[in-house]
């Protein structure tokens, strides 16, 4: 690959104000950077964009339960973050393919995952999460940042096979102060790799509120990086679905590009944090009124697109997923703690051996206790 590249003309949108076509109260709202994107939108297409977000919900809710109940070692909720997961995931081709970190439940959805995909790794069983081959999406990345830069190196495999194919990563606020982001940016900018960097930016990195990452809009930071960006309303899913778009379209035409979704984590950060410990309760209700579900409902029932009947079939929909999810999780039978020795190498392996009975050693003491 030539060294040799063309200027960049780094385009930087939504930067004092995030982009929107929906704002809080439902009503469509014009954006000339956003509307180009969306005007070939349907009411239908609003119709399933709604009932993913609904099924998400509702799915995020009975992970919770499912570890609370224990049943899952772990659950990283993302109620507030559904419009920029499924209006983000639904603008992909079926053969992009997606890097995730670990709360994309929503990506999950819209990628077409299976009611076992859900949980088989956070109740950690044999495996990953789903089929990465069959999703065109990554195993979900408890390391935080790492996915970005795998998804560079996809994409730059892409260039190689000659594909249109487009690499997509997904990251929170808190990754931007991570090296490995800030590297795979450079890379991606340097090499004109075809990947879409998604930063939902949900306002905490744990305990810390966005404000200590950083104090100018991050996708501020995408220019600097010769990226192409957009701040948009991660809480408005037509935004995030036409902003995806003009991601894509950067991207396939030989440019990375850069998308900061602004949204809210309305739970806690993983199912081991309390975050009423650090969180103003006034923010989390500021953040309710912004509701990505709401807006849209009301857009639509205000359309007359949306009626009780279609509502209630949604909502049955979710209830059915909760439980189909509900009943994978229960029906998996876990392996003997020591087989998570098995097949790491071909051959007998004396490192291997050691380590096997210096575990067996270990779970021998809880029996003795």
């Amino acid at each position: 690959m030539s060294t040799h590249l063309d200027p960049i003309t780094v385009t930087a949108t939504g930067l004092d104000q995030p982009a929107s076509l929906i704002d809080p109260q439902g009503r469509r709202v014009s954006d000339p950077h956003l509307a180009p994107y969306a005007a070939a939108v349907t009411f239908e297409q609003l119709l399933g964009l709604l009932r993913d977000m609904v099924v998400l919900r509702r799915l995020d809710a009975e992970g919770v339960a499912l570890q609370r109940q224990g049943q899952l070692g772990l659950w990283a909720p993302c109620q507030g973050q559904e419009a920029a997961q499924i209006g983000s995931a639904r603008a992909l081709r079926d053969d992009d393919v997606v890097f995730p970190s670990y709360r994309e439940t929503g990506v999950m959805l819209a990628r077409g995952a299976k009611p076992g995909d859900y949980v088989r790794m956070w109740r950690g069983e044999e495996g990953a999460s789903y089929d990465p081959a069959v999703m065109h999406m990554a195993p979900l990345q408890i390391i935080i940042g790492a996915q970005t830069l795998h998804a560079v190196g996809y994409a730059l495999g892409i260039v190689h096979d000659g594909s249109d194919q487009v690499a997509i990563t997904y990251f929170g606020d808190g990754a931007t102060s991570q090296g490995d982001v800030n590297e795979a940016m450079v890379f991606a900018s340097s090499y004109r790799a075809p990947v879409v960097f998604i930063c939902q930016n949900n306002h905490w990195a744990i305990s810390e509120p966005v404000a200590v990452q950083s104090q100018y809009p991050i996708a501020g930071r995408a220019p600097g990086f010769g990226i192409p960006c957009m701040r948009v309303d991660g809480n408005d899913v037509l935004a995030c679905f036409a902003a995806t778009r003009w991601a894509l379209e950067q991207a396939r035409n030989g440019s990375p590009a850069f998308l900061e979704l602004v949204t809210y984590r309305m739970g806690p950060h993983t199912t081991a944090d309390d975050p009423t410990r650090y969180r103003d309760p006034a923010e989390l209700e500021y953040w309710r009124g912004k509701d990505p579900l709401a807006r849209l409902e009301t857009l639509l029932r205000a359309e007359g697109v949306l009626t009780d009947e279609i509502a209630a079939g949604f909502a049955a929909e979710a209830e059915e997923s909760a439980m189909q999810m509900r009943a994978a999780c229960l029906s998996m039978s876990t392996r003997e703690p020591l087989a998570v020795f098995d097949g790491v190498y071909a051959e007998p392996h004396t490192g291997i051996a050691e380590e096997r009975e210096a575990f067996a050693r270990y779970l021998a003491s809880f029996e003795e206790v």
